[in-house]
């Protein structure tokens, strides 16, 4: 095992953070064998993404290395019949992870998963022309937010029988933030600090949590998995305490994820996972975006959030083994849209943070080498949807954002 070159890559997960949320703040999988199969893995342990996906598959994974990267490319457009269109400039964001697993006997793991979420990144130029340097928030100059966010997800399993496994991944998270261009929002009557709600440059958060699994093998053909992760709570964001609500706390929420595989023939395998990810319960994210409208002011407990509802999420996915060197695969996810504009003032609100995508479609492969080192790629399409709400002030007229994705990842595999 080269340490050298896994610790090189630990730090540049670190450094790097991310800009990748394709179900909300949620990348829509971990590891690009989990992306080629739209994120449908919480039964699978083909890699060394357990910290991310399902701690207890560790056990099952053997020894290996996972290094991956992925060109992650988000589009974004907002309009309003009295402001023009703007594009977000924000399109592509280079996302590393790394996952480690070791066997220290046969029926205990060790290794550690790095991985990145995000979600709230955008770059709206001034409007321009008669406009100046407003934007389409009635601020000044660029609008948007940059959020990068990772995860160290250390890594412990069991073998509690020899089907069946236990697993536990503390959850070490650190996040950056940045607002530019909120303007409008800074005065005693929106916010409960106008000196800390935008420009104040980039602060950040080191914060905590926990996730558990269990995976079993229940016949030879099928297995199934459940996993569990508390809310990562991190310190607030002290610079921007006027503009989330409870004096700046962002938390990443509880998530859960339940899945299933089924082996159908020696060369094709099923796989089907629901995911529940509870935005309600941080209320940075889950608060009404009218609360602020309607008297709590931007940082307060109660203070107007992005109004997102909590998340449930289906995906599917098939993986089919072409021959000894190469497998196939593909895969599709929906959700509906934490973000339906529908409450007063949540379509304006999202402007920054558009998490509207609904449909994923993914596809990839692993090529393995003589070696047993793989190769693996996976792409995703991220069809574009909209949310459109009615403007309550700072112009008046109807918001209306779209975003579509694309990203394309790849992944080297040593295999120990």
């Amino acid at each position: 095992m080269k340490f050298t070159r896994v610790f090189a890559f630990m730090a540049l997960a670190g450094l790097a953070g991310s800009a990748f949320a394709t179900n909300g703040m949620f990348s829509h999988g971990y590891g690009m064998k989990s992306k080629g199969m739209a994120g449908a893995s919480t039964a699978s342990s083909d890699d060394a993404f357990g910290g991310a996906n399902n701690p207890a598959s560790a056990a099952f994974a053997g020894n290996r290395v996972d290094l991956g990267v992925d060109l992650f490319s988000p589009r974004r457009e907002t309009s309003n019949p009295n402001f023009g269109t703007v594009d977000s400039d924000a399109n592509y964001h280079l996302i590393p992870e790394f996952g480690y697993n070791q066997m220290v006997s046969d029926t205990m793991a060790f290794g550690v998963t790095v991985y990145g979420n995000g979600g709230m990144n955008t770059d709206y130029a001034a409007l321009g022309g008669a406009f100046g340097t407003m934007n389409s928030l009635g601020g000044s100059g660029a609008l948007g937010v940059d959020l990068m966010q990772v995860i160290i997800a250390p890594t412990a399993a069991f073998k509690v029988a020899p089907n069946h496994s236990i697993g536990i991944s503390p959850l070490l998270g650190y996040q950056k933030f940045a607002a530019t261009g909120l303007q409008g929002f800074v005065n005693a009557g929106v916010s409960s600090d106008p000196t800390a709600v935008t420009n104040q440059g980039n602060d950040d958060a080191w914060g905590f949590g926990v996730r558990i699994g269990y995976m079993g093998k229940i016949t030879p053909d099928v297995t199934i998995g459940v996993a569990y992760s508390t809310k990562v709570d991190f310190d607030e964001f002290s610079k921007y305490k006027g503009l989330f609500a409870e004096q700046g706390n962002l938390d990443l929420p509880e998530n859960y994820n339940l899945g299933v595989t089924w082996q159908a023939t020696p060369v094709l395998k099923l796989a089907a996972d629901y995911q529940r990810i509870n935005y309600s319960g941080v209320n940075a994210i889950g608060n009404p975006s009218a609360n602020t409208l309607l008297g709590a002011p931007l940082g307060a407990d109660n203070g107007s959030g992005f109004g997102w509802a909590d998340m449930d999420i289906w995906k599917l996915g098939a993986e089919y083994k072409l021959s000894q060197q190469m497998t196939l695969r593909a895969g599709y996810s929906y959700a509906e849209s934490p973000i339906d504009g529908s409450e007063m003032g949540e379509a304006m609100f999202n402007i920054i943070a558009p998490g509207v995508i609904e449909h994923h479609l993914t596809m990839g492969f692993t090529y393995t080498m003589a070696s047993g080192d793989e190769m693996t790629m996976a792409y995703m399409h991220g069809f574009e949807n909209d949310v459109s709400g009615v403007r309550p002030g700072f112009g008046g007229g109807t918001d209306t954002t779209t975003m579509y994705q694309n990203s394309l990842g790849f992944q080297y595999s040593w295999k120990m």
